[in-house]
């Protein structure tokens, strides 16, 4: 499991991917909020998302990027796109993240292709599989871009080197 990054030292840049009104009903009536879901990205392998809820949408909006900078990761790439396929996982939500040959560009759905342009990746294709929540899939392809690793990776942590590895 990879820690966030400092984000401080990152120039982000943020994606608003959901703007909902929710509703909260108690004795009174109805209680009104706006619940937002922002990515944040530098757009050379530093991805992060957020959630953030409020009485107004500046505030909310606010309150989901600093959400998002604190869940910044680091991703690996080989070049323009993804080491190997990878299903991320997140509540019901499910996104298969796939390799692509250069020139192909980001083929993926909703807030998918939002996280994955804001992380830089320019060649890979994607495939939402189960809910059709906006931020379920955010955070679901998060969750795929933490668990890559690159073969230098694997090998630095068994100890080897990368012809040992592919035998």
């Amino acid at each position: 499991m990879r820690k966030a990054l400092d984000a401080s030292k990152l120039e982000l840049t943020e994606t608003i991917v959901n703007i909902r009104r929710v509703a909260k009903t108690v004795k009174g009536g109805r209680n009104m909020r706006f619940s937002v879901t922002v990515v944040v990205g530098d757009g050379e392998g530093h991805v992060g998302v957020g959630l953030g809820k409020a009485l107004e949408i500046p505030e909310a909006v606010r309150k989901a990027t600093e959400d998002a900078k604190k869940n910044v990761i680091k991703v690996s790439t080989l070049g323009t796109t993804i080491p190997h396929r990878q299903l991320g996982v997140f509540g019901a939500g499910r996104v298969l993240i796939m390799p692509a040959t250069p020139g192909t560009g980001v083929i993926a759905g909703s807030s998918v292709r939002t996280v994955l342009e804001a992380a830089g990746i320019k060649d890979v294709r994607a495939k939402s599989i189960g809910s059709k929540n906006i931020g379920n899939m955010a955070y679901a392809t998060l969750e795929g871009l933490k668990n890559l690793v690159t073969i230098e990776e694997v090998a630095k942590k068994r100890g080897k080197t990368k012809e040992e590895i592919f035998g």
